[in-house]
């Protein structure tokens, strides 16, 4: 087994991942309904190329923009598009939406072995991924074929695949590192036709013993050619799967303030995503699904479920017979560091969806503000060695110009600091605060 590597600073919350390992992934019945938000993508929001009263086949492109970073938006199941409107989404507020209800006579469509890798051209390849509508399914929803785009000047000679999953209770992709094992390596070799890199990891936290034996083990009985892949122990920590952080503990390299890890010759991609590359090119699949954790300690039937993009949480919940054995206090789109708390179950999943969370008031306790004491504590666990304590200090005193002092666009907004400030001081929620006030500023 590979050298456990890390980062400086990070936190080691309760990880409560055995929640939802229990149980094999669960295919959730097709939904009578959808609501499909043309934003589902960091860039341009689609525009929506149905009309009201449309019939549409599962597949089809219903949300497309003109402008390079975007992607396609596809309906996710058959029927009759009954409304186009702004609806709730997970994390944008009110986001324009393609309503959907399917035709319980058409039957699914049938995906199958289309294309062998071997024969697909580089270009190829980048244009399946583009019209499947891929994004990073890590959380951060980067049109992955825009990735692949590298600027001219630079080269990538480190292909990284991100099987980390550090944020606690979700276990979506260490499921997927062992039931779809030889899909994501197939994903990641065709990654490798594109980007021609020298090196190619596949970085596991330790807490994955299970994934990282069946990665090795794929890997071993893999046919010779090209790059050498290494499955790559981390030491489990939070966050270790930040991008940056990842980069740091497999090559050394730091990705500078402002720049991207192109810059460092490093590409990162979610084991998610690279199944879902491998289902797009051979399978000619868009991306219309994904591997959603259910979990917390109000729901009586936690685990991994395969869930079609714009099924709401409220219809999942019946899908799934899940009883609720606790009033929730919070309900979080995403993991408990980094997701979003939501004020209903009125939301869809997305493409971006790693876990939908109910959590207790004993899981998720509310605490009082107090005066910070200086004790350093989040500057210690920081992973971009920030000061959050002076930026949240600025933002009281609305001193907005020092801000880009501090590198305030630099945070990743993980949470750490909040989690281990013994005075529980919101750090991250003053943070952001400034962070939208400088982009504010910026644009003005």
């Amino acid at each position: 087994m590979a050298k456990i590597l890390t980062f400086k600073g990070g936190i080691h919350p309760d990880y409560r991942k055995e929640i939802s390992m229990s149980e094999p992934v669960r295919e959730v019945p097709l939904p009578e309904r959808v609501v499909v938000p043309l934003s589902q993508h960091i860039g341009a929001p689609d525009i929506p190329v149905v009309n009201k009263g449309d019939v549409v086949s599962e597949g089809d492109v219903i949300g497309r923009s003109e402008s390079f970073i975007s992607a396609l938006v596809h309906s996710p199941i058959c029927g009759k598009v009954t409304d186009i409107k702004k609806a709730f989404h997970p994390s944008l507020g009110p986001s324009m939406s393609v309503f959907i209800e399917r035709d319980e006579k058409a039957a699914p469509r049938r995906y199958e072995y289309k294309n062998d890798p071997a024969s697909v051209s580089p270009e190829d390849i980048v244009e399946k991924v583009h019209l499947a509508g891929i994004v990073g399914m890590g959380g951060a929803a980067f049109p992955s074929h825009v990735k692949f785009s590298v600027p001219e000047g630079r080269s990538i000679d480190t292909l990284i695949a991100n099987g980390a999953e550090c944020e606690p209770y979700l276990t979506c992709d260490q499921v997927l590192m062992t039931r779809k094992t030889n899909e994501i390596l197939s994903g990641i070799r065709l990654a490798e036709k594109v980007l021609r890199p020298e090196r190619i990891f596949v970085a596991v936290e330790d807490n994955k013993k299970a994934a990282v034996f069946a990665l090795e083990k794929a890997v071993k009985e893999m046919a010779s050619g090209g790059a050498r892949i290494s499955v790559v122990t981390l030491k489990t920590k939070y966050p270790q799967g930040g991008e940056k952080q990842i980069i740091k503990a497999l090559t050394g390299r730091e990705v500078p303030p402002g720049k991207l890890p192109s810059d460092v010759g490093c590409m990162v991609h979610n084991v998610g995503t690279f199944n879902a590359i491998y289902e797009a090119v051979v399978m000619e699949k868009p991306l219309l699904e994904r591997v959603v954790t259910v979990s917390g300690d109000c729901v009586s039937r936690p685990g991994n479920y395969t869930i079609r993009v714009g099924t709401l949480i409220e219809d999942l919940i019946e899908l799934c017979g899940i009883k609720m054995t606790a009033e929730p206090r919070k309900i979080l789109v995403g993991g408990p560091m980094m997701g979003i708390a939501q004020t209903g179950i009125s939301v869809p999943v997305l493409k971006n969806t790693s876990g939908i969370l109910f959590l207790s008031d004993k899981a998720a306790p509310l605490y009082d503000e107090r005066q910070c004491i200086r004790c350093a504590k989040c500057v210690d666990v920081c992973p971009m060695r920030l000061f959050p304590t002076d930026m949240m200090r600025n933002v009281k005193k609305e001193n907005w110009d020092n801000m880009e002092d501090l590198y305030i666009s630099d945070c990743m907004e993980c949470g750490s600091c909040t989690y281990i400030c013994p005075a529980r001081i919101p750090l991250v929620q003053y943070i952001k605060e400034g962070k939208a006030v400088v982009s504010r500023k910026k644009r003005s």
